[in-house]
Order: structure tokens, then C-alpha cells, then sequence
């Protein structure tokens, strides 16, 4: 066994259990378009780490879908979304919501935004997907926490 070998995530473990405002989780069930969340780095799966950073892939859909519902991190966050497009990187294949504050943002572009520690954020969704692109919420603390402990009513 290598010196570095505990640092490494060969396996990544499904961490729906882990957020608290997606799916079944908000309230409903998770969109039949949007994969099990799993988890590229968190503390409890590497004990140095100070961030929690699970991945999903977001599948083609025309229905308008609701997935996160709004709340707050007592921590910074960065929300990314990649498209699939190799020979065009910055189309995302899709049209995503978030609010920030209460004000609506609409994204159909690879990307990605910083919310700071106390702003409130979401809901989150789509209008469409046409092609399936990677969703990445990136927690800088090791577990992901925030707000609403249980569920809440969806809206959108």
C-alpha cells in the first residue's frame, strides 16, 4: 500500500442519504431523469478532506423538472454543470433554473456558480435537457449540511 493510497476515491459511494433538499429527500421523489447522487470526495470517505463533492449525471428529458428545493449552507458552495459535447464544450444540451435570493437565473451553458456561506439558493430544475450532461455540488466542508433538516413542500 502506498503512503498517498488513502486520498484516493476509486469507487464512488451513492450518497443520496447525505442531501437533505433533492428528491425523495425534498419531499418527493427523485426525477426519473436525474441519476443517484454519488460522492467524488467527502469526509467520511477520505478523513482529510475538508469538502463534500458529489456527482449526478442529468438525462434528456422535454418535461420541466423540479429537483432542489431552496435553502442554506452555513459554508460556501460551487454548483457546476458540464456539458457532453465534446466538439462544443460551453453548449450545456440543456436549459437549467436557480434562484439566488429570490431572483431566477436561467443557464444553458457549461458553467458554474460560487454561493457564499448564508445565501439562500433554489429551488434548482430544468425546463428541458436534451442531452445528458454532469451536475457537480461541490460543499467546502466535509459533510454536507445545511438549513432544512426535513422535508419541505416543492415549488418552483
Amino acid at each position: 500500500m502506498g503512503k498517498y493510497d488513502h486520498l484516493f476515491i476509486e469507487h464512488m459511494l451513492e450518497c443520496g442519504d447525505d442531501l437533505v433538499n433533492e428528491g425523495a429527500a425534498a419531499g418527493g421523489e427523485r426525477p426519473a431523469n436525474i441519476s443517484s447522487p454519488f460522492g467524488l470526495m467527502r469526509g467520511i470517505d477520505v478523513d482529510l478532506s475538508k469538502v463534500h463533492m458529489a456527482f449526478s449525471w442529468i438525462n434528456p428529458t422535454s418535461e420541466k423538472v423540479h429537483w432542489v428545493n431552496d435553502h442554506e449552507h452555513t459554508y460556501d458552495e460551487v454548483l457546476m454543470w458540464m456539458g457532453s459535447d465534446p466538439a462544443n464544450i460551453h453548449d450545456l444540451g440543456a436549459e437549467l433554473y436557480l434562484d439566488i435570493e429570490g431572483e431566477r437565473h436561467t443557464v444553458t451553458t457549461t458553467g458554474a456558480v460560487w454561493i457564499p456561506a448564508g445565501t439562500r439558493h433554489c429551488p434548482l430544475g430544468f425546463t428541458y435537457v436534451n442531452r445528458p450532461f454532469t451536475f457537480i455540488a461541490l460543499s467546502l466542508n466535509p459533510a454536507y449540511a445545511s438549513d432544512e433538516n426535513v422535508p419541505r413542500p416543492a415549488h418552483s
